[in-house]
């Protein structure tokens, strides 16, 4: 997997960025693709995390969940794909007393945080991870999201979590940056993109840049196509929560744009 790699993006080693990753789809663990071979080489732009959070569109609740399991599984949460990814095993350890301190910095912000002592790993969690990091030696924390939330409740959410920066611990946020299954073309891989994905894509990638924190709070109203782009928003709340724990001015840093199946935008973003 780790072939072919393109020249990394230059990151800032102190305190950690956090990161946006689209997961794509969960062939992504696998297939050589252009946002396979970025996530190849994204790990050595990063000093070592001690620790990795991952908030997941997979992951969802009505409340933050913090997973807490020293073993968590490796869960294959989707169906009618080859047999061979049913089989990977991604056997990274959790770190409880972590997991129990993250929810009571989430508490501690306001939001009702819950322990679940026994989570396993998604396919948000383990894809981009395990082209990342396939030795699977560093500790995972899962966090979910919260559909029936806005984005202003997990850019607190993200906020809540900005101290683990200063201590090594790697945030990320793994989602989607346009995901609508239902407009997919399935028959090609290099479909061309639709012109309402490219329209929502634009702007958003526009309001990252100009830092307009405001409209892209508000994205469900002021984005062009905002509903064909998320029927549902589980997957692109990760963003928010990523944007968050950088503290109260980030800046975002572009590292990765593809799309996949037309509409399906791979976009990367760490938060400094």
């Amino acid at each position: 997997m780790n072939s072919h790699r393109p020249a990394p993006p230059s990151l800032p080693t102190r305190p950690l960025p956090t990161l946006f990753l689209s997961h794509g789809s969960p062939l992504l663990a696998v297939q050589d693709s252009p946002a396979g071979r970025f996530l190849d080489g994204l790990a050595d732009t990063l000093p070592r995390p001690s620790a990795i959070v991952v908030a997941s569109a997979h992951f969802m609740s009505m409340q933050p969940l913090v997973g807490g399991d020293p073993r968590p599984r490796t869960v294959h949460d989707f169906n009618g794909f080859p047999e061979p990814l049913y089989a990977i095993d991604y056997p990274a350890r959790g770190e409880p007393a972590l997991a129990e301190r993250i929810t009571g910095l989430i508490a501690g912000a306001g939001l009702p945080a819950r322990l679940r002592p026994a989570h396993g790993l998604d396919h948000g969690v383990w894809v981009p991870l395990r082209r990342m990091f396939p030795d699977a030696d560093i500790p995972v924390i899962p966090l979910s999201v919260m559909p029936h939330a806005d984005a202003a409740t997990h850019l607190a959410l993200g906020r809540a979590l900005a101290p683990l920066r200063e201590e090594g611990v790697l945030t990320i946020g793994s989602g989607g940056f346009i995901h609508n299954l239902g407009d997919l073309d399935f028959t090609r891989i290099d479909a061309p993109s639709p012109g309402w994905a490219r329209e929502f894509g634009d702007w958003m990638r526009e309001r990252l840049r100009a830092r307009d924190w405001p409209a892209l709070l508000d994205w469900q109203a002021r984005a062009p196509h905002a509903q064909r782009a998320h029927p549902t928003v589980e997957h692109l709340m990760p963003l928010f929560v990523a944007l968050g724990a950088a503290g109260l001015s980030p800046t975002p840093q572009p590292l990765h744009a593809s799309q996949e199946y037309g509409s399906l935008a791979l976009d990367a973003y760490a938060f400094t």
